[in-house]
């Protein structure tokens, strides 16, 4: 059967803190995400959605449902300017760690590099240079 579509559609990110973790995916991937409350006790922010190759996803603030955890799924994020250095160098000094320094998968593949962010979240780049 040949494949029609990507095989992730939506991610969520555990948060404790929102405007911290807002804070950080900002400053990291240079992108705006849209706050939402939702209830009482339920908040999203959704990173930027185009109709195209991968998936769009949200930070989730609701401590009913959702905990940060390092040890959990491994999402990987494609570097928006092609070479997670860039968005490498901006973990430490907006609050994030860095696990795994830029390391090369293989020559097809490219290169990839894991941190955790402000919320002890375990998250991957990845980039073809």
């Amino acid at each position: 059967m040949e494949q029609k579509m990507n095989a992730v559609g939506w991610f969520e990110i555990p948060v404790t803190d929102m405007n911290r973790a807002k804070n950080f995916y900002e400053a990291v991937f240079e992108l705006k995400l849209t706050h939402n409350k939702l209830g009482d006790n339920f908040e999203m922010a959704w990173f930027p959605f185009k109709e195209a190759q991968g998936s769009s996803g949200s930070l989730v603030l609701n401590k009913e449902w959702y905990k940060p955890s390092a040890e959990g799924v491994l999402i990987y994020f494609t570097s928006p300017s092609g070479n997670l250095n860039n968005e490498l160098s901006k973990v430490e000094t907006s609050g994030g760690k860095i696990l795994t320094q830029k390391k090369l998968i293989s020559e097809e593949y490219g290169f990839m590099a894991i941190f955790t962010d402000t919320e002890g979240n375990r998250i991957a780049l990845h980039s073809k240079k």
